[in-house]
């Protein structure tokens, strides 16, 4: 049944399981789980992003994610995340590019946009691990989406500082550090600035981190080039599940603010 099939894909994602211990507990041929994923997977992965508060509104670009923000008074957060996957086979083309220069590991390397609450907005922009943060950003057009839209604020890490002064004042990145020789009262007022930036920013370090709650994203095991689209299905559940923590949070408290203005007996 359809509904077994999204079952199945949502264990396989959560808990990176073999398809063939999925068939042991469903009685079925592995070849059925294989297909059942391949079937369902694409679904999720073209949902695109939820937004609060409107559940008809998906958000599936990052043009669509700075229209969004500009017609909302958003502020976006962006951070890259590496996820390790195998080390592609000798003698195959480009087959150093996966090798992050930071991890030291074969990684593909994705951008995660997010608001000031830390609720995913859009996840994707795969690169393989050895390309820059910010170059895998300006590939899919962001310099152009901060043209087009110069209202939005964009806050980021030291890595997007090419950006930063690009675009002075709409892209805030974390204050340069002073020299030496500089009075003690800068090298303070620069470690509290430094300290509210990245503060500001700890929302979308862990939306991040949520992604990798999902077994299938703390190590991929699967072809490279299914990875994009396991990660869009994954982040797609994760905005699922925060916009609807908001929505809770929000109802919570419209019920507090009720409650309170309940008139009190005599």
């Amino acid at each position: 049944m359809f509904a077994d099939r999204v079952l199945v894909t949502l264990v396989k994602l959560r808990h990176d399981l073999p398809d063939a211990a999925l068939a042991e507990l469903y009685g079925v041929d592995r070849s059925t789980i294989s297909g059942a994923v391949r079937q369902i997977r694409p679904l999720l992965a073209a949902r695109g992003f939820a937004v609060p508060d409107r559940p008809r509104v998906r958000l599936r670009t990052v043009a669509d994610v700075f229209a969004y923000a500009e017609a909302e008074g958003v502020e976006l957060h962006v951070d890259g995340t590496d996820v390790q996957v195998r080390r592609p086979k000798a003698g195959r083309p480009g087959r150093k590019a996966f090798v992050s220069g930071k991890r030291k590991q074969n990684t593909i390397k994705t951008t995660t946009f997010t608001d000031e609450q830390g609720r995913t907005l859009f996840s994707g922009v795969a690169r393989p691990g050895r390309m820059h943060d910010q170059t895998a950003l300006c590939t899919e057009g962001v310099a152009e989406q901060l043209r087009c839209h110069p209202g939005v604020k964009v806050h980021v890490d030291e890595g997007y500082r090419g950006l930063a002064d690009q675009f002075p004042g709409q892209v805030i990145t974390p204050p340069r550090k002073p020299k030496d020789n500089a009075p003690l009262g800068d090298h303070h007022a620069w470690r509290n600035e430094r300290r509210q930036q990245s503060s500001d920013r700890i929302c979308v370090e862990h939306a991040n981190a949520e992604y990798k709650q999902w077994a299938s994203l703390r190590r991929y095991t699967g072809d490279r080039e299914d990875f994009p689209e396991v990660q869009a299905a994954i982040a797609g559940l994760v905005s699922d599940r925060s916009a609807r923590r908001a929505t809770r949070g929000k109802t919570s408290k419209e019920l507090v603010l009720v409650r309170d203005a309940r008139p009190t007996a005599c």
